[in-house]
C-alpha cells in the first residue's frame, strides 16, 4: 500500500510558487505565475466549496453564492470573465443565477492540483475570457511501482463545523498495477444555515450536496489513457442572495483523456460531455413560495495539443479545440397564478453557443536569464437562440408580451471573430530576484444570458441576476464581445535559496472595451416593501478601466528544537474599477491583507492567521451597492499527523465572533423576505465556528 500525505488546511495557503517549483510539480511552462495546491483538511468557513481553496492568494477573492457554489474574483474580474477548466472541460453556467458555476462541480476533496494564473494567461490556457484562468484537475491516477504488484489505497474522511452544524464525508478507493488503474472517489456534505457574528441565523443558506467519480486509466510505453464518469446531485441549496433558491442539481459528466510521448514531442487529446439538469424555486420554511423554473444544459467538446521540443529547452505549441453549449431555460405554469399561466414561460428557448478554436504558442530560453513566451489564438464563436414566449398574453403581462414580440421580430444569430494575444518575458537578475512583465489582448463573447434574455416585466428581469445585488436584468441582442488590452509586471525577491525570505509584488492595468455592465431602464421594490429599492437593468457595453496591485510575502522567524519552523507569511491586495464614464464598478474587493504564523514541529502543524479587510466605500451606485465597513477576522487551526495514516485536525474560524458584513456578499434578500420591512442590507458573513476533521488513509 502507499500511503498519501496528508495536508493542513494551510497547504493551501502557500506562498506564489516559484516557476521553477512549479515545473517540478509537472505543470508545462516557465512563464506563468503559477499556484499549485494539493488536497486539505476541510476549510474553516468554506469546506465545501472549491471556489475558496485560493483564497489566501493575492487579488482572488470569492463572490457569496450558495454553500458549494462562490463565484471566484481575480483583480477584480469575476464569474464568465475568467477561464475556468475542470480536468479539461469547459462547462457553462446553465442557470440564470449562474448557481451552477464550474467549480461548484467538484469538492475540495477531490480536487488534486490547481492552476491560476491572473491576467497575461497564455493561450494555451484557454480564451473566451479575459481576467485569468483556472484549471482544477482531480486526483491522478496511480499505479504500482512493477510489473506484478497489485497496488491498492485510500482514504475516509469526515468532517464537521459548528456555524451551520455541517457534516461531511468522502472515501475515495483504489486498486492499481503497473498498466491499469481503477478509482472512486466520492463527497457528501449537509449543512444548516449559519450563524452571523451577533449569533443571528443567516436565512437560507442550507445545503446539501453529493459527488462522485469514477476514473480507469491505463498506461504503457510513455502513453495514457485515462476516463473519467462522474455525477453529482444537490437536492437543495440555499442562496440568500437571490429571489430564488435551488431546488436540484443533476449533473452527469463523462471526460476520456490521452497523453503521450512521441517520437516528434507531446500531444494531448481530449474529449468531454456533461448533461445537466437544474431546478429552481423554494424548498425551505425559511424563505417560501411557489414559481418553478427548468433548465437543461449540455456541454460538449474536444481539446488537441500537440508540444514540439525547440533547442536550448524551447517549444512550440499548437492547438484546436470546439466546444458546444446548448440551454433550455423555461418556466413552467403555476396552477391557480393568473400571472403565472397557462402557458410556459421560455426564457431561453433552443440556445446555441459554439466556440472553434485555433492557436499556437512559442516559448524559447534566449540565454541563461532571458525567456519568453508569444501566443496567437483565433477563436469563432457562433450563438443563436429561437422564439419565445410569456406565461400568457393579458394586459396585466403587457411588459413581457410586447417584449417577446420584439424579441421574435429579430434575428438571433450571432458570430464574434475574436483574436486572442499574449506576450510575455522573464528575466532571472541573479540569485535573489526575478522579473516578469508582458501584455495580453484577451477577448470574451457575451454568454446566452447577457444576450438572449428578454423579458421586460420586473418579475422577468428579477429572475435573471448572478450578481447577488437584488436587481433585475434583461439581455440585449446587440452586445459586443469584450476586448482587454493588459499590462501586468511582477517583480520575485529572495534569498538565493529560497528558504528564508521571500517578497513578490505584482501591479496591473486593464484597459477594457466593450465592458458588459448594464444601463438602469427602471425601478421597482423588493418584495413590495416601499422602503426597499430595486433596480431593472439592461446589459450594455462600456468602456472601463481595472488596476491594481498585489504583494505577497514570507519570512523564516525560527527553526530549532523548542519551536520547531516558524514563518511568518502573507498578502495584500488593492483592486480598482470604473467605467470610462466615471462610474465605479460592482464587487470590486477593498484593500484587504492576511497575515499568517505557521509553526511546523514534528507532528504538529499549527496556524494563527489575521484577515484585514478595509471599509468599502467605492461601490456601484447604479446597482445600489451597499457599502461594508472595515474588519479583522483571526483563525486558528491546528493538525496532527497520528503515524502514517491519521490526520486530525481542528481550528476555530472568526475566533473573536467579529460580526462584519461580507463586501462580496451581494444583499441579504431572504432577509428581507422575512422582515417585510427596512432595507437591503449587505449579506452578514459568519460567525465564529469550531471545526474538526479527521482523514484516516489505507
Amino acid at each position: 500500500m502507499k500511503y498519501p500525505k496528508q495536508l493542513s488546511p494551510l497547504a493551501i495557503a502557500l506562498c506564489m510558487a516559484h516557476p521553477a517549483m512549479a515545473q517540478s510539480l509537472g505543470v508545462s511552462g516557465t512563464l506563468p505565475e503559477v499556484r499549485v495546491v494539493g488536497q486539505a483538511m476541510p476549510q474553516p468557513l468554506a469546506g465545501s466549496d472549491s471556489s475558496q481553496l485560493l483564497s489566501n492568494v493575492a487579488g482572488y477573492n470569492v463572490a457569496a453564492g450558495g454553500g458549494v457554489s462562490g463565484l471566484p474574483v481575480m483583480n477584480g474580474f469575476a464569474d464568465d470573465r475568467l477561464k475556468i477548466r475542470i480536468d479539461g472541460m469547459e462547462l457553462s453556467s446553465a442557470c440564470a443565477n449562474h448557481m451552477n458555476a464550474p467549480l461548484s462541480y467538484i469538492a475540495p476533496k477531490q480536487v488534486g492540483k490547481i492552476r491560476m494564473l491572473a491576467g497575461l494567461t497564455p493561450v494555451s490556457m484557454g480564451g473566451d475570457s479575459i481576467g485569468g484562468s483556472i484549471e482544477v484537475e482531480s486526483t491522478a491516477p496511480e499505479f504500482a511501482d512493477a510489473p506484478g504488484v497489485l497496488r491498492s489505497s485510500g482514504s475516509v474522511s469526515l468532517g464537521a463545523r459548528s456555524v451551520d452544524r455541517s457534516v461531511s464525508a468522502a472515501l475515495s478507493a483504489g486498486v492499481a498495477n503497473d498498466r491499469l488503474s481503477i478509482a472512486y472517489s466520492g463527497n457528501r456534505v449537509r449543512a444548516n444555515s449559519y450563524r452571523d457574528g451577533n449569533g443571528e441565523q443567516v436565512l437560507d443558506t442550507l445545503y446539501k450536496s453529493t459527488n462522485q467519480s469514477l476514473t480507469m486509466a491505463a498506461q504503457g510505453s510513455g502513453q495514457s489513457l485515462t476516463l473519467r464518469l462522474g455525477t453529482q446531485r444537490i437536492p437543495y441549496q440555499g442562496f440568500p442572495n437571490q429571489y430564488m433558491d435551488m431546488t436540484r442539481n443533476h449533473a452527469d459528466f463523462a471526460n476520456l483523456n490521452y497523453a503521450g510521448t512521441l517520437g516528434w514531442g507531446k500531444l494531448d487529446a481530449r474529449l468531454y460531455w456533461q448533461s445537466t439538469e437544474h431546478d429552481m424555486g423554494f424548498f425551505s420554511a425559511e424563505r417560501m413560495g411557489k414559481m418553478p423554473m427548468t433548465t437543461e444544459g449540455r456541454d460538449r467538446g474536444y481539446a488537441v495539443k500537440a508540444e514540439l521540443p525547440l533547442a536550448q529547452g524551447g517549444a512550440v505549441r499548437l492547438g484546436h479545440e470546439f466546444h458546444s453549449f446548448r440551454l433550455e431555460d423555461y418556466w413552467p405554469a403555476v396552477p391557480g397564478a393568473m400571472m403565472m399561466s397557462p402557458l410556459t414561460f421560455l426564457n431561453i428557448h433552443d440556445g446555441r453557443r459554439d466556440r472553434v478554436v485555433l492557436f499556437a504558442e512559442w516559448e524559447q530560453n534566449l540565454d541563461a536569464r532571458w525567456s519568453t513566451q508569444l501566443g496567437l489564438r483565433g477563436e469563432r464563436v457562433d450563438s443563436d437562440a429561437g422564439q419565445v414566449q410569456p406565461y400568457n398574453y393579458m394586459a396585466m403581462n403587457a411588459a413581457d408580451v410586447d417584449a417577446a414580440k420584439i424579441f421574435n421580430g429579430r434575428d438571433h444569430a450571432r458570430r464574434d471573430n475574436n483574436i486572442d494575444l499574449t506576450a510575455l518575458a522573464r528575466y532571472e537578475a541573479g540569485a535573489g530576484a526575478s522579473y516578469e512583465f508582458g501584455y495580453a489582448r484577451k477577448t470574451r463573447s457575451p454568454n446566452l444570458y447577457e444576450r438572449y434574455t428578454w423579458g421586460r416585466g420586473t418579475m422577468a428581469m428579477r429572475m435573471v441576476n448572478w450578481f447577488g445585488d437584488g436587481n433585475g436584468y434583461v439581455g440585449n441582442l446587440d452586445l459586443n464581445a469584450e476586448v482587454a488590452h493588459t499590462l501586468s509586471a511582477s517583480a520575485d525577491w529572495h534569498d538565493a535559496a529560497r528558504q528564508r525570505w521571500s517578497v513578490k509584488l505584482t501591479p496591473y492595468f486593464s484597459f477594457v472595451r466593450d465592458y458588459i455592465d448594464a444601463d438602469s431602464v427602471g425601478s421597482f421594490n423588493p418584495y413590495g416593501v416601499k422602503t426597499a429599492e430595486g433596480k431593472l437593468l439592461r446589459f450594455a457595453n462600456h468602456d472601463a478601466r481595472l488596476y491594481g496591485v498585489n504583494l505577497a510575502w514570507s519570512l523564516a522567524l525560527a527553526q530549532d528544537a523548542g519551536f520547531g519552523k516558524l514563518t511568518l507569511k502573507g498578502n495584500a491586495s488593492l483592486t480598482r474599477g470604473e467605467r470610462s464614464d466615471g462610474l465605479d464598478l460592482y464587487r470590486m474587493m477593498p484593500f484587504n491583507a492576511s497575515v499568517a504564523v505557521e509553526q511546523v514541529k514534528g507532528a504538529w502543524h499549527n496556524t494563527l492567521e489575521a484577515k484585514l479587510i478595509g471599509r468599502k466605500h467605492l461601490v456601484d451606485s447604479q446597482r445600489l451597492e451597499p457599502q461594508t465597513g472595515a474588519y479583522a477576522v483571526f483563525n486558528a487551526r491546528a493538525q496532527y499527523q497520528a503515524g502514517r495514516n491519521l490526520s486530525l485536525s481542528g481550528g476555530v474560524g472568526n475566533l473573536f465572533n467579529r460580526y462584519y458584513a461580507d463586501p462580496m456578499g451581494g444583499v441579504n434578500l431572504a432577509g428581507l423576505a422575512a422582515s417585510r420591512s427596512g432595507a437591503l442590507q449587505a449579506l452578514p458573513g459568519y460567525g465564529r465556528s469550531f471545526d474538526v476533521g479527521l482523514t484516516y488513509a489505507f
